[in-house]
């Protein structure tokens, strides 16, 4: 992303990247740098990429100390509906998540999923979100790459994956590549007030890159 920033022109010093480690908890130092960083006066924007249950109490912090999407916008590649479950989503309302799959996508295929996942679990209110229908696609394409295979041999089902497809309850099939990456789309959601997502962006399926295109030397990398 830092590469990418600065390929698009970003000045070097309009770029704070800082990482922290699994489990971290001060998150009120963390967002006060943040909104210390956007009151430089420019355009600012969050890209995170926090991941699990560290997501709740930061997205707690930003509501505590008011930092609105219309002011300073969270893009997060690693928060979903299981997360927001705990969290009043009020005054998060407009901050983003980039997924493949949102539970509030509206096709009947996917309230079937929901229903599905709600009489197995014996709960009518829990979530469902993108990793779970990344598990399901991916556990459905390795069933079809050992009937084809005709063997749960590791090798052989590695070689009988690609070009595997299945339908997703997204709407769309996601088909498995010889780089060992899958077709999907890239769907982008606002925060709701209800803990789910409001879907603003959704492309068609993308064959996925594996490697970065920004990256010095990342394109003579290949994948076996």
């Amino acid at each position: 992303m830092h590469a990418y920033l600065k390929h698009k022109g970003v000045a070097e010093e309009d770029i704070r990247e800082n990482y922290t480690p699994f489990a971290f908890s001060d998150w009120q130092t963390e967002v006060a740098a943040i909104k210390k960083f956007g009151k430089a006066g420019k355009p600012t924007a969050v890209i995170s990429t926090i991941n699990g249950d560290a997501n709740v109490p930061f997205y707690k912090e930003l509501g505590n100390q008011q930092v609105a999407a219309t002011q300073i916008p969270v893009i997060a590649f690693s928060v979903g509906e299981e997360e927001l479950t705990g969290i009043d989503t009020k005054p998060l309302v407009g901050h983003l998540a980039a997924w493949s799959y949102f539970e509030s996508i509206d096709t009947p295929e996917n309230k079937a999923f929901i229903e599905r996942w709600h009489r197995y679990i014996k709960d009518p209110a829990a979530v469902t979100n993108d990793p779970m229908e990344s598990a399901y696609l991916l556990f459905n394409m390795w069933a079809q790459a050992v009937t084809k295979a005709g063997t749960t041999d590791v090798d052989a089902v590695r070689r009988a994956m690609i070009g595997q497809s299945v339908a997703s309850p997204g709407g769309y099939t996601a088909v498995m590549n010889e780089n060992h990456h899958v077709t999907k789309p890239v769907m982008i959601g606002e925060i709701a007030a209800n803990r789910q997502f409001t879907i603003v962006y959704r492309s068609e399926p993308i064959a996925p890159v594996p490697w970065s295109p920004y990256l010095p030397g990342s394109g003579k990398l290949s994948s076996n």
